[in-house]
């Protein structure tokens, strides 16, 4: 089950901390996929009370991504995998940190049809972390490619730092940010397509970029972030947070931000 634990090769881990994100194949095995893809849809498919629904069918927002954040605090199934110490001991061995807790999941729905690109964007200028170090696991419920919306990645650019968060509805040019220009060549992306079931992990900062859904079923994904522990709040608004009585410099930890590994 998703609580036993999963070594990294060293090659694994090194391409890790020189490139930015990894592929880990195989991460569930056949039966723990079923289980995710019905408790995912049992989850997504329900309004719960915890979780946050960032936008409405219709909604522009949703044509990029039918998101719901937090899904594991509405659904126990979902706290199975969330909570897994399997994904965070993998979070711990690729960043060597001391201990990984979680910040939060969401599942991401590139819906069928009419759904639009993610664009060339970092995750870290959007978290309200003091630290860098964070990272995300992308786990897909069924095989991607770019015609059903996976996943690319540029090398090597998680050492950019101070970078602009991209709008997703009206993004700007990553890539021709003053801090990026001659820095990062878009020509390096490298596209990849996992098998169900199969995952990436990247870091905060990797530039990535998810293809449009062209198909007639959805893109069904849950990406879990994780964050070492000791991280500590910025004072950055976001939905996470925002309720919580933070203070910029305090830690994010306690029964909504639990240790894993």
């Amino acid at each position: 089950m998703v609580h036993t634990l999963h070594q990294l090769t060293e090659e694994q881990i090194s391409f890790y901390r020189e490139n930015g994100f990894v592929q880990v194949d195989n991460i569930l095995s056949p039966e723990e996929l079923e289980e995710l893809r019905e408790s995912l849809e049992e989850a997504m498919s329900a309004d719960g009370s915890n979780s946050i629904q960032t936008d409405r069918a219709g909604g522009a927002y949703y044509k990029v991504l039918n998101q719901r954040v937090n899904v594991w605090r509405d659904h126990g199934g979902m706290a199975k995998f969330t909570l897994s110490p399997r994904f965070a001991d993998m979070a711990k061995q690729l960043t060597g940190a001391s201990g990984i807790r979680l910040f939060h999941d969401h599942a991401l729905w590139k819906m069928p049809n009419d759904s639009k690109e993610t664009p060339w964007h970092q995750d870290f200028p959007y978290w309200p972390m003091q630290q860098s170090g964070a990272l995300s696991i992308w786990i897909p419920l069924e095989d991607v490619d770019e015609n059903n919306g996976c996943m690319a990645f540029i090398p090597k650019s998680q050492k950019l730092k101070n970078l602009k968060g991209v709008e997703f509805l009206n993004p700007h040019d990553i890539f021709e940010d003053e801090n990026v220009k001659g820095r990062v060549d878009r020509n390096t992306a490298v596209i990849v397509r996992l098998k169900a079931g199969s995952a990436t992990f990247h870091d905060g900062l990797t530039f990535h970029y998810a293809h449009a859904n062209k198909t007639d079923k959805p893109r069904r994904v849950l990406a879990i972030i994780y964050m070492p522990d000791g991280t500590t709040f910025s004072g950055k608004n976001h939905p996470i947070t925002k309720d919580l009585g933070l203070n910029p410099g305090d830690k994010l930890a306690g029964a909504l931000f639990p240790k894993l590994a």
